[in-house]
């Protein structure tokens, strides 16, 4: 008996491990989050059924009583709006998955775990890009069904595409950043919803801007998400440029949004990593 159990270490012994790097670990992280997805499917509600949702009531309700959509179709006006309010609810999905790892403890085990602590943001941010870009194909399927057509060339399309990931990328410090400082799903909800609704509405998202009283107009225009919105529309090919009484941001919508992009980085990333690290205890 003595002799077996002295020479089962020797039969059955550790498992080998290998060194990984960040970019491996990240991956990891990735593939974690979307089994994780995989496992609770009605996670993809916010990407699959409120979308179509979104497309049909704004299409048919706001659209029957909207006539001036810069010179296109109110339908193809939507679309990029749309998208645009979907990438920055990715913001929201980060936010609430780092708070729901930090109350189950989650986070602990992996700080056990011989990782580096940037991986586990990394696969994150990743796998909640992958999460919104569900969306995206979810919504612009839906927008070719009721006669959104993108008028542009391919590489125009395709700029516009990566254009909302790159935003997406920005606002996703944003969501890191709450869900580090908040101490419950709950308490994210509430924040996220009283930030990115007013965000995503006061713009050209959903209705032209020119009617808007002035002083409103101007913080309309300066919003990010309008930057946005206006660069789809003319890489897609739905309407033409802003009209010249527009703020600058708009005359200049794919650069303003490359700016915007990084400057939400360089503003929020280094809030965000230190909430996180005074948070984790990392």
């Amino acid at each position: 008996m003595t002799a077996t159990a002295l020479q089962a270490p020797a039969k059955y012994g550790r498992p080998q491990t290998h060194p990984t790097n960040v970019a491996q670990q990240s991956w990891i992280m990735v593939k974690r989050n979307l089994i994780h997805t995989k496992r609770m499917p009605e996670m993809l509600s916010d990407v699959t059924t409120q979308p179509i949702m979104f497309v049909l009531l704004f299409a048919f309700v706001l659209g029957a009583s909207i006539t001036n959509a810069g010179g296109a179709s109110y339908r193809e006006f939507l679309l990029p709006g749309i998208q645009a309010q979907n990438i920055v609810f990715t913001a929201f999905v980060v936010a609430s998955g780092i708070t729901s790892d930090i109350e189950k403890g989650v986070i602990d085990r992996f700080r056990s775990l011989p990782i580096s602590r940037s991986s586990v943001l990394i696969g994150r941010s990743i796998s909640s890009l992958i999460h919104s870009s569900i969306g995206i194909v979810v919504m612009a399927l839906t927008g070719l069904a009721i006669g959104w057509r993108i008028r542009g060339s391919i590489a125009e399309a395709v700029l516009a595409f990566v254009l909302v990931l790159i935003f997406g990328f920005g606002i996703i410090w944003f969501g890191i950043l709450v869900g580090s400082v908040m101490r419950s799903v709950e308490a994210v909800n509430g924040t996220m919803f009283t930030v990115l609704f007013p965000i995503t509405f006061l713009a050209n998202t959903f209705a032209p801007t020119e009617p808007m009283s002035h002083w409103l107009r101007v913080i309309a225009e300066w919003n990010p998400v309008s930057s946005l919105a206006q660069a789809m529309r003319e890489l897609w090919g739905n309407g033409g440029p802003a009209p010249e009484s527009a703020q600058l941001p708009l005359h200049h919508p794919v650069l303003a949004t490359l700016l915007w992009s990084l400057a939400l980085t360089a503003v929020f990333a280094p809030f965000a990593l230190r909430a996180y690290a005074r948070r984790t205890g990392g």
